[in-house]
């Protein structure tokens, strides 16, 4: 009961030092916003201090914060959020750098990781960036890092993780307004990471990014992830799996809202490219990449893009339960991909959206391309516009295309272009607008063949 006292008698700063956390302020730190810091807290963590706590204040940093864990052994930074890190130097404010090369199993674990390397934690520091190079945490090697409660704005990447990390959880944080990514998987070797209950906003390069590396086990869950793109600029999207060059799979995405901003081209809330690099020529099934994937995307709300969900060249990706609706180009676009399962969908046109002011400039719709053994089952699609079909399945065999309800589009409810082996079965495909400009029949089938085709409820055009 003795630090309860403490921390009621003394003050909450005093009590975690006597507690054993280094308050910064008694090892030379000012956190004034003047002085630059970095070179007493360098000065504490080369005498081995590794457990850092940050009263309020403004700390100065003009360089890095390296935690190199396998000599100063278990790290924390932590405040209670009252303070900030002005990082005004090249690089990460906060660097950890770990020697694990096991897995998470834990029999790969050396003894010397639990000992003095295991949980890195970054709690409830602000972190800004005063430097066009500045980021703010990055973690190599290691395991079981945990970042809560933490601020990062202004910098180029918020999170970044490379090499190789295990066992990674980021919860109940703010990453906003960064030049570059949000939570950056850059090449990295990583398997279990979960991003839980954390605003990743306004961040220019993307939200969620993982580009190669070797990644399994992410989940993304009630996050609100949004405006992650340039209005001027290359494309980026708001989760943005990028398996070139690497290995992205077993992920979900789960509860979340995703969103903004139709007005960067070649916006994306989710962007899949599955096709990635194995040298096992039976992974890839004599392609020059293989398609990567096993990924669940489950009852989120998607919106305001040019397209809202983009699968690519990947194999395994059930999309289930979400609300989708201004999709400026599509709401679903797949394409060379197999396995993808679409049911329980909403794909909408709702009237209280009219007050944005689009003027119906979102088209919507759901098109299957070049693909093949994937099912569109239950799903809802209404008011496409501006689209020669609200749903278009193209290029495509061994298609189930069952208990649909597409109404009141323009153009052909269900298109059906060279499509074989595939049923096609108790949709209800109808247009029953008053006033309507174009008039097509609701479903339209060229060329394919060895197809079955029955009770299907259709308007005539």
């Amino acid at each position: 009961m003795r630090p309860i006292i403490l921390a009621v008698c003394c003050g909450l700063s005093s009590a975690l030092h006597l507690l054993g956390q280094t308050n910064v302020k008694l090892i030379g730190a000012v956190g004034d916003g003047i002085q630059d810091d970095a070179p007493a807290i360098i000065a504490a963590l080369e005498s081995g201090i590794s457990d850092f706590y940050f009263p309020k204040g403004k700390y100065r940093l003009t360089q890095p914060l390296v935690f190199d864990l396998a000599k100063r052994g278990a790290s924390s930074v932590t405040g209670d959020g009252t303070a900030s890190l002005i990082m005004e130097g090249e690089g990460p404010a906060l660097r950890f750098v770990g020697s694990h090369e096991g897995t998470a199993a834990p029999n790969t674990v050396k003894p010397e990781i639990w000992a003095g390397e295991r949980t890195p934690m970054v709690v409830a520091i602000e972190i800004v960036g005063k430097n066009a190079s500045a980021d703010g945490i990055e973690a190599v090697g290691t395991m079981q890092l945990i970042i809560s409660k933490v601020v990062v704005h202004d910098t180029r990447h918020a999170v970044r993780l490379a090499v190789r990390n295990r066992n990674v959880v980021i919860a109940d944080s703010q990453f906003y307004n960064n030049r570059g990514i949000g939570v950056y998987l850059d090449k990295v070797n990583l398997h279990q990471i979960n991003i839980t209950n954390t605003h990743i906003s306004y961040n220019s390069g993307g939200g969620v990014v993982s580009h190669g590396g070797n990644v399994r086990n992410l989940q993304i869950g009630s996050c609100d992830i949004e405006g992650n793109h340039q209005q001027e600029g290359p494309a980026s999207a708001n989760i943005w799996l990028d398996s070139t060059g690497g290995s992205i799979g077993e992920v979900a995405i789960t509860g979340c809202t995703v969103q903004h901003t139709n007005k960067s081209p070649d916006s994306a809330n989710i962007r899949i490219e599955g096709g990635g690099t194995d040298p096992s020529l039976e992974r890839r099934e004599s392609r020059p990449f293989t398609r990567e994937g096993n990924i669940t995307i489950g009852n989120n709300v998607f919106s305001d893009v040019q397209v809202n969900v983009s699968i690519r060249s990947a194999r395994g990706v059930t999309v289930t339960g979400n609300t989708f609706w201004e999709g400026f180009q599509y709401d679903l676009m797949v394409q060379d991909s197999t396995h993808v399962v679409v049911m329980g969908n909403n794909f909408d046109r709702n009237p209280r959206y009219k007050v944005n002011g689009f003027g119906d400039a979102e088209r919507n719709g759901v098109a299957f391309r070049d693909s093949a053994d994937s099912s569109f089952i239950g799903n809802l699609v209404s008011g496409v516009r501006l689209h020669s079909a609200a749903v278009e399945v193209s290029n495509c065999e061994r298609m189930q295309i069952s208990n649909n309800s597409v109404l009141d589009s323009d153009g052909h409810a269900l298109r059906l272009l060279n499509v074989s082996k595939s049923v096609v079965a108790g949709n209800l495909l109808r247009d029953d607008r008053k006033e309507h400009p174009m008039r097509a029949s609701s479903m339209i089938v060229e060329g394919g063949s060895d197809n079955l085709i029955h009770s299907n409820s259709v308007s005539a055009p």
